[in-house]
């Protein structure tokens, strides 16, 4: 579950991961003659030297992998360590890892697994299914299946409370989507958007129509046939399964530090799963074997090739979504994968069905950084491009078209009702020309160049990534495609709405409070030494009083928020009780300022003081209106919890 305060660095991880660029020198070793790994030994061999580094380069204390292919388990090992403290090896078979958001592929193939069985249509109104709470009719067409599968049921981002401090705090999954519930921004179908609870209501939906819990139905239908044995969605561990469990870290100044074990509340569909590496292999021979494990099916093959076929796509030129996998092209392959981050573990599951290969690989560290490095190190190498990439020239006549699709963007994955969307101030993306005449993007830790294939869609320059742009009724661009996100979609975000634009006004806001707040008084105890009288008419004292108590309150707001969030993830746990003191703040601010705005008036008409310090006071006032605007914008006006 696809990097300050702590809720943005929470969203830009789930969100931006997977703009991670590959490093294309990891696979520059000479690719073998035939297509595919060949010899398990070779491919150890290969995937050691890349691990070390990795691990070395990247602050990695383990890793699990597994490779399957032709229907049989074909490489599967641990890197590094379980626990550093107690050098406990990573054990493929044993050792298990939370692999975070590739648990919804588990939860999806359920719902195909009920799909199949006639006890689910897909193109129902989920509301047909759901007994403890409904889903509002925002708009008119209901969300499905199809569109939760597809990630396009239109929620608004939420991840305040999805995690618990201990097991005592997890709540029902029904009782805790119910009380959790987004809002729907947007008509379903429409656009992706990554849901977290979307899956979880997929999870609560299979509880419901098969009368048994969560948990209970992934172990009976699909743990069970596939002979997985060493890995649960079960919350705390069980007592067999705990010992076995890799710790998970953080590398902060220079050492590694052990973290708990993560808690999801209300999250367990869409990221719960424990899992070691060889029973994810055992899962992935079954969806490439379409449905079948040995003797055992969990898919009749007509629904699993179902599963694998695109669902959702923005446009046929860049990458879709499957039934619950992602659709990724690479090397003239089509898999579909999935990706999962918890905040302490990193993982991704791919499956290339053409050539019935599967890879799964998992770190215990965060930030970790270099699955996708890995991954595409082993595609370059066993699964080179028929063909080197196009050199493509910029065309001489485009730089009108790359002014038209510059602009500041983000990501539809944010919150739009609730203080959340604070969070957007650090999601923006930029596009923008280069001189060259091709189109500069730049995301959170990552910087790419494109170049014009056809107007509007644009590909990586030295990279496989394509782009596309799309313009609205009024021929202006307002959207944009990337292929490595197709869960995702990234909206032009209008003047007013740009990040940089909200901090250009933050700051000559305090500039002005803090003359009000500390200036002012600093001023006054000034002439009251020197025994200096204010030039122009007196003001009651009451006009500097209320502009500084404002000032102050907004002031006190900035403080009592930045500390509220300076432990990273905090949000997860729920609203920082510090945080819903620190909203009251704004709300004072405002009802001072009515009082400002009548002093501002009188200031004018009596002409208090100078005209210089008039001046000031109503920059001050204006000040106080333009920051209550911002904070109305990210709703932090008022309590939106």
């Amino acid at each position: 579950m696809k990097k300050t305060i702590s809720l943005a660095v929470f969203v830009l991880l789930f969100s931006i991961a997977p703009f991670v660029s590959p490093c294309q020198e990891a696979g520059s070793a000479p690719a073998p003659l035939t297509q595919g790994p060949s010899d398990p030994k070779e491919l150890e061999a290969f995937i050691d030297g890349i691990m070390a580094a990795h691990l070395e380069a990247n602050h990695i204390v383990g890793a699990t992998i597994s490779v399957v292919k032709d229907g049989q388990l074909f490489f599967a090992k641990g890197y590094g360590y379980a626990n550093i403290k107690s050098k406990t090896p990573v054990l493929p078979d044993r050792t298990m890892f939370r692999p975070g958001s590739v648990s919804k592929l588990f939860t999806w193939t359920a719902v195909m697994q009920l799909y199949e069985q006639g006890k689910l249509d897909l193109n129902a109104d989920v509301n047909t299914y759901l007994k403890e709470f409904q889903i509002p009719a925002t708009f008119p067409q209901p969300i499905t299946l199809n569109h939760l599968l597809s990630h396009t049921p239109g929620f608004e981002e939420r991840s305040t409370g999805m995690a618990a401090r201990e097991a005592k705090d997890l709540t029902p999954l029904g009782k805790w989507l119910a009380s959790h519930m987004p809002a729907r921004v947007r008509p379903p179908g429409e656009l992706t958007s990554y849901s977290n609870y979307g899956t979880s209501l997929a999870g609560y939906i299979i509880e419901v129509v098969s009368g048994v819990p969560f948990e209970q139905y992934i172990e009976e239908n699909i743990f069970k046939p596939l002979g997985i044995e060493r890995s649960t969605f079960r919350q705390p561990l069980p007592e067999a399964l705990a010992p076995d469990m890799s710790t998970g870290y953080t590398y902060k100044n220079g050492a590694f530090k052990e973290e708990k074990f993560e808690l999801l509340n209300g999250m367990a569909p869409a990221g719960s799963l424990s899992a070691c590496a060889t029973d994810m292999a055992r899962f992935m021979i079954a969806h490439l074997q379409n449905g079948a494990y040995g003797d055992a099916r969990i898919l009749k093959e007509e629904t699993a090739k179902l599963m694998h076929s695109r669902l959702f796509g923005h446009d046929p030129r860049v990458n879709g979504n499957a039934h619950g996998f992602w659709e990724f092209g690479y090397n003239d392959l089509r898999l579909i994968e999935h990706g999962g981050d918890t905040v302490y573990f990193h993982s991704q599951l791919a499956l290339i069905p053409d050539k019935n290969v599967g890879w799964f690989v998992s770190y215990n560290t965060s930030p970790g950084g270099s699955r996708e490095q890995l991954f595409h190190a082993f595609l370059n190498r066993y699964y080179p491009a028929s063909s080197p990439l196009a050199d493509l020239k910029p065309s001489p006549d485009a730089l009108k078209r790359l002014k038209k699709v510059s602009g500041v963007y983000r990501m539809t994955r944010i919150s739009h009702t609730k203080y959340e969307k604070i969070a957007a101030l650090l999601m923006q993306i930029k596009v923008a020309p280069t001189k060259e005449g091709t189109l500069l993007v730049k995301v959170p830790g990552d910087i790419r160049q494109y170049v014009e294939l056809e107007p509007l869609v644009f590909r990586e320059v030295d990279g496989q990534g394509k782009v596309v742009f799309k313009e609205d009724d009024h021929g202006r661009v307002a959207i944009a495609f990337a292929g490595d996100v197709p869960h995702m979609a990234l909206l032009k975000l209008k003047w007013y709405e740009h990040p940089m634009f909200h901090y250009v006004i933050i700051g000559f806001c305090v500039l002005f409070f803090f003359i009000a707040a500390i200036g002012w008084p600093l001023a006054a105890l000034s002439r009251k030494i020197c025994r200096r009288k204010v030039e122009g008419h007196p003001a009651p004292k009451a006009a500097r009083w209320l502009a500084g108590l404002m000032s102050a309150c907004f002031f006190v707001f900035l403080i009592l928020t930045a500390a509220s969030f300076s432990s990273i993830y905090e949000v997860m746990f729920g609203v920082p009780r510090l945080f819903k003191i620190a909203l009251a703040f704004p709300v004072i601010a405002a009802v001072l300022a009515i009082g400002v705005l009548a002093f501002t008036l009188l200031a004018w008409g009596k002409k208090y003081w100078y005209g210089c310090r008039r001046l000031t006071y109503t920059m001050i006032l204006m000040s106080a209106v333009v920051f209550l605007w911002v904070l109305s914008f990210y709703n932090l006006l008022g309590w939106r919890l």
